[in-house]
């Protein structure tokens, strides 16, 4: 990524002259809209979105749940991308494939400068939270925000970026370990995600605990173990336990009884605003346990998915199970929010959303 400041390279023609978006204009207010082509303002640039994907924190924005702090309505959604450079300043040329990170950070404030953009202490800014995300036709960013992948990687795996970033950073801050035995806690993408990165710290075993027995061939894939939906079944004594559920029930579990003493627990998942868990603190104190919480990721743990995906090292697509065209957008939200009829019975992981060209 270029550092903030620089010069982004050669300016490349804009051709868009309307874009098509899905539009939350309030909570509860979503739609597919017609707009004027995004405007480039100084240090941006424009990217045709090729594949959205769509995750319970976009319900939440869409419903309204989410913590008013770290959302500005109008907005349109798809902070999870990939897509292909339009025009604009930059170095690279048209068509590229890229994926764009999108926690915007000031670079002024001292969080910034020691790289940690998802504390930055001047505002939050987020794409697909607080400015306009990719679910539509055309998006501005900014240009020093741009990724550049590999002719190799292919859309499927490319959009899972952003997911797969902010397991990595959790996990990159965890005490995983070779020969460490671990669990993780859910079922969903993240979940998915953080077995399969496991796999970079050579764990001697990974339990998946889910809810959704119909889970099972995809945990098998990402590398689990075992797949389990039993807490007991799953077994304790673990040296490191993820939460990727984001529930309040997730977080007790993953604190109340499967670590190990002096183990670490580590939550990534986000429960629904203003959710409180129950805790025995002095249990967790008795058991000399690490807590750790982690949100969004950091541009180095952006910048390793990226070099990971561009060396082949992580395909992580498997983790898609439904694709819908834009324009079937309803039908890809009743999928994500587990409608049986949408979801035709198969087990959901990923759900996206297809941008046709032009």
């Amino acid at each position: 990524m270029r550092a903030p400041g620089r010069d982004a390279g050669t300016q490349h023609p804009v051709t868009a002259p309307r874009s098509r978006a899905l539009v939350v204009t309030g909570p509860g207010r979503l739609a597919l809209a017609d707009r004027d082509a995004p405007d480039l303002r100084s240090g941006e640039i424009l990217v045709y979105p090729e594949l959205i994907g769509l995750c319970g924190t976009d319900l939440e924005i869409i419903d309204g749940s989410i913590d008013p702090a770290y959302v500005r309505y109008p907005l349109v959604i798809g902070h999870e991308w990939t897509g292909r450079l339009a025009g604009g300043h930059s170095a690279m040329p048209v068509g590229t494939r890229v994926v764009v990170e999108g926690i915007i950070g000031c670079w002024h404030c001292d969080r910034c400068r020691d790289g940690e953009t998802n504390l930055c202490e001047t505002a939050y800014e987020e794409i697909g939270f607080t400015r306009d995300g990719a679910a539509g036709t055309a998006v501005a960013v900014p240009a020093a925000q741009v990724h550049s992948l590999a002719g190799s990687v292919a859309a499927e795996d490319a959009v899972l970026t952003e997911p797969a970033a902010v397991v990595y950073r959790a996990l990159g801050r965890s005490s995983a370990a070779p020969g460490c035995r671990a669990l993780v806690i859910g079922d969903g993408t993240v979940a998915l995600l953080a077995v399969y990165l496991l796999r970079l710290w050579s764990p001697a075993e990974v339990v998946m605990l889910g809810q959704r027995p119909q889970q099972a061939d995809l945990a098998a894939v990402a590398g689990a173990t075992r797949f389990v939906t039993d807490p007991v079944a799953a077994g304790t004594g673990f040296d490191l336990v993820v939460e990727a559920a984001g529930s309040v029930s997730a977080a007790e579990t993953a604190l109340g009884a499967a670590p190990r003493r002096g183990g670490e627990v580590v939550l990534l998942g986000l429960p629904p605003h203003g959710e409180r868990a129950a805790l025995g603190v002095d249990d967790l104190v008795n058991g000399d346990l690490t807590i750790t919480c982690s949100f969004g990721y950091t541009p180095a743990a952006w910048r390793g998915v990226v070099t990971l995906l561009n060396a082949g090292r992580i395909r992580p697509g498997f983790v898609v199970t439904h694709r819908y065209p834009l324009d079937d957008w309803q039908q890809a939200l009743a999928a994500l929010r587990g409608d049986p009829g949408a979801a035709d019975g198969r087990p959901r992981g990923k759900v996206l959303l297809e941008v046709s060209p032009g």
